[in-house]
């Protein structure tokens, strides 16, 4: 479980999704694994034509579509080595000295499953090739990872920068306590300014977990602002994180009671759609 795995492909979003991994590959000294997935359901390997037509033509049209599909897949997979090339380049420019390329026919969620063990984070962009370019829009590949991997998901968004200040959003959960944990343990923060933020109307009650946090963060050597908001829970930490210029959210993909419901829950999904600056997703 060592790897950060970039999730390459012909999308506008590929060239941020590179520089993103290669900037936390480089402070989490791992190796980097670019990969492209060739979409089985986009490239098939035969066709079903069974019954539609006479025993000949549909020989001959078989023959023809076989022939067809691998001219295909063999320039998809032309074009594909080409998109990891780049993207090798890109990442020795960012810092990494020797990234593994990889190349596989298959499904994208299905190909991540078996590549798990071996992931320590995953980078991937809000929207694939195949999504379009609605700016709000999420891909329903992204939706899928978080409920299927049970690692860090770093979705790119927009133009890379290197990341400053990061704020995490902190409910009491124990997905974002471990959250907390791993911000003041892990050398991908160090050097980086925090905001610990939280949103809630019984701040008594958040207060001694909120304490906890605030005290482990500080005491790994981070420098950290904390924050108790009012208000709706997506709205309320959009404002905080443009009035206070922050670069990068970590938050859990499922928190309490009505966040759990959610993607992965409404508040996560909503921060994901609504996004201009990437987001961690702890599992």
């Amino acid at each position: 479980m060592n790897k950060v795995i970039a999730c390459i492909d012909g999308s506008s979003a590929a060239g941020s999704v590179c520089d993103y991994a290669a900037w936390v590959a480089s402070r989490l000294e791992s190796p980097l694994t670019l990969l492209h997935v060739l979409d089985k359901s986009r490239y098939p390997v035969e066709n079903d034509l069974s019954g539609k037509l006479g025993v000949d033509a549909r020989e001959h049209l078989l023959s023809e579509l076989a022939e067809l599909d691998t001219r295909r897949n063999k320039v998809a997979l032309e074009q594909g080595a080409l998109m990891l090339e780049e993207a090798r380049q890109r990442a020795v420019a960012g810092g990494v000295a020797e990234p593994i390329l990889r190349q596989r026919h298959g499904h994208l969620i299905e190909s991540l499953a078996e590549l798990e063990d071996d992931t320590r984070l995953l980078v991937i962009g809000k929207q694939g090739e195949e999504h379009g370019d609605g700016a709000h829009d999420v891909g329903d590949n992204v939706e899928r990872l978080v409920r299927t991997l049970h690692r860090p998901i770093l979705i790119a968004q927009g133009e890379f920068k290197p990341p400053q200040v990061v704020m995490l959003a902190f409910d009491s959960s124990e997905t974002t306590r471990k959250g907390v944990e791993m911000f003041a343990a892990s050398p991908l923060f160090r050097g980086l300014k925090g905001h610990l933020v939280s949103v809630s109307k019984d701040r008594q009650t958040l207060s001694k977990d909120l304490e906890w946090a605030e005290k482990t963060i500080r005491e790994a050597g981070h420098d950290v602002q904390c924050a108790v908001l009012d208000g709706e829970i997506e709205p309320a930490l959009h404002q905080y994180q443009q009035e206070h210029g922050v670069d990068m959210v970590v938050m859990g993909a499922y928190g309490h009671s009505r966040l759990r419901e959610f993607f992965v829950g409404s508040t996560t999904s909503n921060m994901i759609k609504n996004a201009t600056v990437p987001h961690l997703l702890l599992r």
